[in-house]
Order: structure tokens, then sequence, then C-alpha cells
């Protein structure tokens, strides 16, 4: 069995319904989910599941394990999930300012992203700069504001993978590393910024990130230039 990811296709969804897979001690694999399990950079969501909260989630092979602190349901029962909201936007929120700042930054200098992660309104990303441009973090800020002002939609497909193999966008952004296991690529279009294949949680168009502010810039070694964020109201 393989737990169906219901954040991939809604990514506002709070609250399912789902059957127990599998109990091992404190964790339950489910059917079916909501809750994001740490990955891409991006960390798990926290919620509640029945009783209990829950205050891991991961992906081991097909299936989805969510740690719990409270009763764990049994093996074959139905329980109810629920997605600690604040969290979750906070992190759609925070995703999408990255995606953002990718693509102004390709762009606006041609620099690709080398790594990256997130916390709910805080965020590191590396590029390949060497060295950064004089004012750089003022005016990429300024660029970045000026697109989540845009309020350009973010468009969720689901592509074959020689279609998305074939898409010049996503082979930038190294579509090419997904395992070969993997039959359709999951694409987040910014429309007309930044298009990436990308299993996380995004908000529905730029406006509603709020604004960007650069905290901190720093070099990590040669072609390789650290950005910090933090995400704030607008």
């Amino acid at each position: 069995m393989a737990t169906e990811l219901l954040y991939l296709r809604d990514a506002y969804l709070r609250e399912f319904d789902a059957t127990v897979a599998a109990v091992e001690g404190d964790r339950a694999a489910l059917d079916r989910t909501a809750f994001y399990p740490t990955g891409g950079g991006q960390p798990h969501d926290t919620g509640t599941l029945g009783d209990a909260r829950v205050t891991g989630v991961k992906k081991e092979g097909d299936l989805v394990w969510h740690t719990l602190d409270g009763p764990v349901p049994a093996e074959g029962e139905t329980v109810h999930g629920e997605v600690e909201w604040d969290r979750r936007h906070a992190l759609m929120r925070t995703h999408t300012a990255l995606h953002v700042l990718c693509g102004v930054i390709w762009n606006r200098w041609g620099k690709a992203v080398t790594g990256g992660n997130m916390e709910p309104l805080e965020a590191r990303m590396d590029f390949e700069f060497d060295p950064l441009p004089e004012g750089f973090g003022p005016e990429v800020e300024q660029l970045v504001n000026d697109e989540l002002a845009a309020a350009r939609p973010v468009a969720v497909s689901f592509l074959p993978r020689r279609e998305a193999l074939a898409d010049e966008d996503l082979i930038r952004t190294k579509v090419n590393l997904i395992p070969e296991s993997v039959t359709e690529i999951r694409v987040v279009d910014i429309v007309g910024l930044d298009k990436q294949a990308d299993g996380g949680t995004h908000v529905a168009d730029t406006s509603e990130v709020g604004r960007l502010e650069v905290t901190k810039t720093e070099s990590k070694g040669k072609g390789n230039k650290r950005i910090r964020i933090r995400v704030v109201d607008a």
C-alpha cells in the first residue's frame, strides 16, 4: 500500500479522514494524508490525529509515518487528521517566496540555486555567485517584492517525465536528478517568472506571501553565496 499524498493537489486542505495502514510503536502510517513529511528543504507539518498530537512526519518508501504524542490508533482504524494551519500557511508563504527569489535571481543575474532550507517565515538559499554584485541585497529585495505584489498565479500541474525533461526551465532546475522510477513530475509554476519540479506546499498567488526582507548575505566558499530571508506581512 502507498499513502495518497493529499497535499500535492490541495495545499489548503486542513482536515481529512484516513485509515491506519500500519503501526510501529508511537508511529502510524495512513492510507492518505494531508500532513507534509520533511523533505526538499521543507519541514514537516504538525497537528492532530485523533486524540494525539502529530509531532513528526516522515516518508519511508511509499508510506508516510506520523509520530504521535498521545493515543496511537490501531491498524485498520479510521482516524481524523487536522493540520496546524498557522504553521502550514507560514511554510507555504515561505516556500513560494523562495521560488520567487530563484526566478528573480535567474532572470536578473543568470545564477542557479545550489541549496536551501526553510522554517516558518525564515529561510536561507545558496546561489552560484562569485562574488555577490555590488548593492545586491537591497536590489534583490526590491525585485522580489515587486513580483510578490504583482499577484502572479502559482499553478500546480503534473507532467509525464519525458515532457518534463524536454522543458528548458525544468532542466535548469535539475529535474533530470529526479529518480527514473518517478514517471510523473509535479511542477510548480509561478506564471511568467519561475517554473520548478517541486513536491512542497505553496500559496495560490504571490500576493499571499506578503513581503520579503533580506536579513543577511554571506559567503560559503568560492562560487557559493548564501542569502538569508524573512517573510513579513505586506
